[in-house]
């Protein structure tokens, strides 16, 4: 990565810092993956373990420390206290275990995520899945990259090719939808994957889109968006407006996510 803009370096630091933190979170989360762990529900019936809180109060202790004036948006905290009401643009949104789903059928596609959001936009992401040992650091006007068994390698989406690689989601998707959406299409491929994931297989070309039709969190998407975004590709609403941060009750519509025009 390189500098290109004034605040450049500044994001580049952080997110050298940021790697140990999703470091530290995702080794909490193999702790307990190795374990007979139980399993909770939360209000919204969704899953919830020892993991998901280990691993965030990790990043939460850790950015109070780093930015201490920044916002943070947090999954698991805004379960238990309700979403943070705040002035200002420029926040941390962060799902510590996303795919929790996947991590509770011992799978390998769940994740930690780390975003930067500034004027509605993520400007530094890191999504880091420690059960592939990967981690995707993407930054605003520098690029994107990836470490993998310890070897960094700077990644790029690809051009839309003639045949397109697709991936959707594997506990979340509108299958009629989906499919009517292919159907404008030449699909080599669909590949179904959990958590942040599917950005991270556009940043490098493994795959050309991302649609989703069901709706999300902006947690969910915050940090494999700015990996995106860094590496050339664009995630829109399907009326073909960038995707943006700070929305009501912190929720995304629909969106796709694809690869270099």
């Amino acid at each position: 990565m390189t500098a290109a803009h004034p605040d450049t370096v500044l994001l580049l630091r952080w997110a050298d810092e940021l790697t140990a933190v999703a470091d530290a979170a995702g080794a909490a989360i193999m702790d307990v993956f190795r374990t007979d762990f139980a399993v909770g529900a939360k209000v919204d019936q969704s899953p919830v373990t020892a993991a998901d809180i280990r691993a965030e109060d990790i990043v939460l202790s850790s950015l109070e420390l780093f930015t201490p004036t920044f916002p943070i948006v947090a999954e698991e905290r805004a379960a238990r206290l309700g979403l943070p009401e705040f002035n200002g643009e420029t926040f941390w949104l962060i799902d510590a275990l996303d795919g929790t789903k996947e991590f509770v059928k011992r799978g390998d596609a769940f994740t930690v995520n780390i975003a930067l959001i500034r004027d509605g936009h993520p400007v530094l992401g890191l999504v880091h899945a420690p059960a592939r040992d990967e981690i995707f650091v993407g930054v605003q006007h520098a690029g994107a990259r990836v470490r993998r068994k310890g070897a960094w390698l700077s990644i790029r989406a690809r051009h839309l090719p003639p045949r397109v690689t697709v991936v959707g989601s594997r506990s979340h998707e509108v299958k009629d939808k989906f499919d009517a959406f292919l159907e404008n299409y030449d699909v080599a491929e669909t590949i179904a994957v959990g958590s942040s994931i599917k950005f991270c297989m556009v940043a490098e070309g493994k795959a050309d889109l991302y649609p989703r039709f069901g709706p999300t969190n902006e947690w969910d998407t915050a940090a494999g968006d700015a990996v995106l975004r860094a590496a050339g590709g664009r995630v829109m609403t399907f009326d073909r407006e960038p995707l943006r941060y700070k929305k009501p009750l912190f929720r995304n519509g629909g969106f796709l996510a694809e690869g270099l025009p």
